[in-house]
C-alpha cells in the first residue's frame, strides 16, 4: 500500500475511534447528571405510579450499556431521538439550528481566515518594526478579552452609541444620517430566518461576525507567522535572498507554500471552534444557532437533546481535525514521493 494511503486510512480510523470514545463519554457524563429525568418532565406533584409508568415509556430502567447501544444504534441511522420536553423529532430541530450555527461560523471564516494570514505575512515582511509589534499587541489584546466581554462593547458601540454619534453629527445634513443610519445600523439580537434575504441576515450577524473574528484573529495570525518565520532560516531562502530576489517574491513563493501545513492545522482548528465553541456567542446575542439549542436544554435537563448535540460537535470537531491532518500530509513531500 502507499504510504500516503496508508497514512491516511490510519487517521480515518483513528477519528472514527475517538468520536467511539467521544460517544461513550457523552453517554456516560449525561447518564451521571443529577436528577431525575421522569421528575423533571413530570414535576414536583407527580405521583410514584406515573413516574415509574414514564420511566418504562423512556426506558430509564433497562441496563445503561443497552440504552447506549440503542442510542448509538439510532444516531448511526439518522434517528436522534425525541425531545423530551416539548415531544419534537430532534433531527428536524438540530437540521435547522446546524445550517444557522454553520452560516454563521462561514462567514466568520470568510473574513476570519484571509484577514490572519494576510497579517501574519505583514508582520512576517516588517519583522520586530512597528507594524509587527502593533498587530501582535492588538490581536494578543482581542485574544486576552473573554468574547462575551468583546460582545457586549460591540453591542454598546455600534448598536447603541454609534446611532446616537450620528444623530448628533448636524454637520452631515439629513440626507447623509438617513443614509449612515440605514446602512450601518447594527443590531444587538442576532435573529435570522428564512424569509430574509442574504443581505438582511448578514446585517442581522454582522456584530457576532466580529466577535468571532476578532477571539479566533490572534491564533492563526501567529501560527502563520511563526510557520513562516521558521521556513525563512532554511538555506534555499538565504540563496533567495542573495540573488537579490525581493522579500515579498521569496515569503509569497518560497516561504508561505513551505509552511502551509501547519498554518492549516491552526486553521481547522480554529473553523472547529467557530462551530463548536460559539455557545456563549450565541446565548449573548440570542443567535438560534445549535449552541443557544444546547444551553436551552441543558437547563431544562433534556438528557436526548443534550446526547445529540454533544455527539454533533464532537463529530465536527474530529472531522475538521482529520482534515487538517490528512492535508498535512498531502503537503508533506516526503511522504508523496517516498524512495
Amino acid at each position: 500500500m502507499h504510504p500516503v494511503i496508508k497514512l491516511v486510512a490510519q487517521r480515518i480510523a483513528l477519528g472514527i475511534l475517538l468520536l467511539f470514545a467521544a460517544s461513550i463519554l457523552i453517554f456516560a457524563g449525561t447518564m451521571m447528571l443529577p436528577g431525575d429525568v421522569a421528575q423533571q418532565i413530570l414535576g414536583q406533584s407527580a405521583t410514584p405510579e406515573s413516574l415509574a409508568n414514564l420511566r418504562a415509556e423512556l426506558g430509564l430502567n433497562d441496563p445503561p450499556v443497552t440504552r447506549y447501544f440503542q442510542w448509538l444504534g439510532g444516531f448511526l441511522q439518522g434517528d436522534l431521538g425525541t425531545a423530551l420536553t416539548n415531544g419534537r423529532d430532534i433531527a428536524d430541530s438540530v437540521g435547522t439550528r446546524l445550517k444557522n450555527t454553520l452560516f454563521l461560523a462561514f462567514w466568520a471564516a470568510v473574513i476570519s481566515v484571509p484577514l490572519a494570514i494576510t497579517l501574519g505575512l505583514v508582520a512576517v515582511r516588517y519583522k520586530n518594526r512597528w507594524p509587527d509589534k502593533l498587530i501582535s499587541a492588538v490581536t494578543l489584546t482581542t485574544i486576552s478579552i473573554p468574547e462575551f466581554m468583546i460582545g457586549y462593547i460591540l453591542i454598546f458601540v455600534l448598536a447603541i452609541q454609534l446611532p446616537a454619534w450620528i444623530n448628533a453629527a448636524e454637520f452631515l445634513g439629513d440626507p447623509m444620517q438617513q443614509w449612515l443610519l440605514s446602512n450601518f445600523r447594527f443590531s444587538s439580537v442576532a435573529l435570522i430566518n428564512d424569509s430574509m434575504s442574504l443581505i438582511d441576515k448578514i446585517k442581522s450577524i454582522t456584530i457576532p461576525i466580529m466577535v468571532l473574528t476578532l477571539v479566533v484573529l490572534a491564533h492563526m495570525m501567529r501560527m502563520t507567522r511563526a510557520a513562516i518565520l521558521n521556513v525563512m532560516q532554511s538555506a534555499y531562502i538565504e540563496t533567495a535572498e542573495l540573488k537579490g530576489m525581493a522579500m515579498l517574491k521569496i515569503i509569497r513563493k518560497h516561504a508561505f507554500p513551505n509552511a502551509i501545513a501547519p498554518i492549516v492545522n491552526v486553521v481547522m482548528i480554529n473553523m472547529a471552534y467557530l462551530v463548536v465553541g460559539v455557545v456563549v456567542v450565541e446565548v449573548v446575542f440570542a443567535y438560534p444557532g445549535m449552541g443557544q439549542y444546547l444551553v436551552d436544554h441543558v437547563s431544562k435537563r433534556d438528557v436526548p437533546v443534550v446526547q445529540a448535540c454533544g455527539l454533533i460537535f464532537a463529530a465536527v470537531y474530529i472531522g475538521l481535525n482529520l482534515i487538517a491532518d490528512v492535508v498535512s500530509i498531502l503537503a508533506n513531500p516526503r511522504l508523496r514521493h517516498p524512495k
